[in-house]
Parts: structure tokens; sequence; C-alpha cells
């Protein structure tokens, strides 16, 4: 289990527990079989705790991590959405709304979609927050972001036709490095990381 996900489940289990007795037997058949990574059993319990408590943080918060476990990214969205409504300080909210958005841009089936670019942007913004929130040094945060500007880099780089669509590439990849490079600070041993470096830089070089 990664820290990330470690951190959440701890605060979920304090406030939900404090909550749960207050509320319908929903949220806590939600909460056992989301606790035992049973996501599809967890997404059909807490949909029904929404329907009765809409604004209940913690069974948003629940459904919208179990619809990205699921692989229903676009429930993810929404949920965390209407999530960060009520709690807009939550890094870890953005974290993963980010993630679910990456998903859906890097979706072959969204190849045609011109909503594509709008999601690169909309990851990049989720994952700025998470670390503007929780601070730069989480390499988890820093990892993603730099992925979501890799990404977004190659899926514009298809589209070069003018010089300054070349600069404006570039300087995304550039971004990307720089991600990368501030997690070899605290984890200088990251051959994941000085990969993913080598590999950016190939493609800033490849478009010269």
């Amino acid at each position: 289990m990664n820290y990330l996900k470690q951190t959440i489940l701890v605060l979920l289990v304090i406030s939900a527990n404090s909550s749960i007795a207050q509320n319908n037997n929903y949220d806590k058949l939600g909460m056992q079989a989301w606790l035992k990574g049973d996501y599809k059993g967890a997404v059909a319990q807490l949909e029904k705790a929404d329907t009765k408590d809409p604004n209940n943080s913690n069974v948003l918060k629940m459904l919208g991590y179990s619809y990205y476990q699921c692989g229903d990214y676009e429930n993810a969205i929404n949920t965390y959405s209407r999530f960060l409504t009520l709690k807009p300080s939550d890094y870890s909210a953005y974290y993963y709304r980010g993630k679910a958005r990456l998903n859906v841009a890097n979706d072959p089936k969204e190849s045609l979609n011109q909503m594509r670019e709008s999601f690169y942007l909309a990851a990049i913004k989720d994952f700025s927050k998470a670390i503007e929130i929780n601070g730069e040094e989480d390499p988890q945060l820093l990892q993603n972001r730099g992925l979501a500007y890799k990404d977004y880099g190659i899926y514009k780089s298809y589209k070069i036709k003018k010089s300054v669509e070349k600069k404006a590439c570039v300087a995304l990849f550039n971004s990307s490095v720089s991600d990368f490079q501030k997690i070899l600070l605290v984890q200088p041993q990251r051959k994941d990381i000085i990969s993913l470096i080598d590999y950016v830089k190939a493609q800033v070089t490849s478009l010269k």
C-alpha cells in the first residue's frame, strides 16, 4: 500500500467512524467493502449512501476513490469535483482527480476527441494544486505531474506545424524534466526517474 493511499485510509477511518452512526447503513457497508479492496461492492453501497446524503464528504471521498479503482474515470472526476466543493484543501482529491483526467487523456478511445487537450491541462492543474497544498517534498505528486507534462508534450508534438508550437512542446518537456529532477534531489537512486529524464530529453532532441 503506497503512502498516499495509507494516509487516506487512516483519515477516512477516523472521520467516517465518527459519522457512520448518524447515517444510513449504506455508509457502513460501503466502508467495509472499501477497506477490503472490493471497490465494485463499495460503489454499489456508496452510491446508495450518496443518494440519501449527497453532501457527505466521507462518502464522496470513498466513492471517488472506488470509481477510480474500478476504472470509471468519468464518475471519479465528477465525484471528486463534488467532494472538493466541500473540502477544497484536500490535496489527495486533486491528486486522484488529476490521475483520472490523465487516464482519460491517454485513452486511445479519446484520440479523436477534441476534449483531449483540456484533460491534459486539467490534470496538470490538479497535480499543481496538490503540490501547492502539500508541498514539493512529495515525490509521488511530482512524478505524476512530470508524467502529465511528458504525455501532453508528446501529444502536442504530433501536431506541430509552426515554430511556436515546437517551443510550446519543448517547454512542456522541460517542465517534465524539472519535476523529475526535483525527485532525484530527495531520492537520487531512482533509476526509473533517471530513465524518464533521458527519455524526455530525447524527445526534445527529436524536435530540433
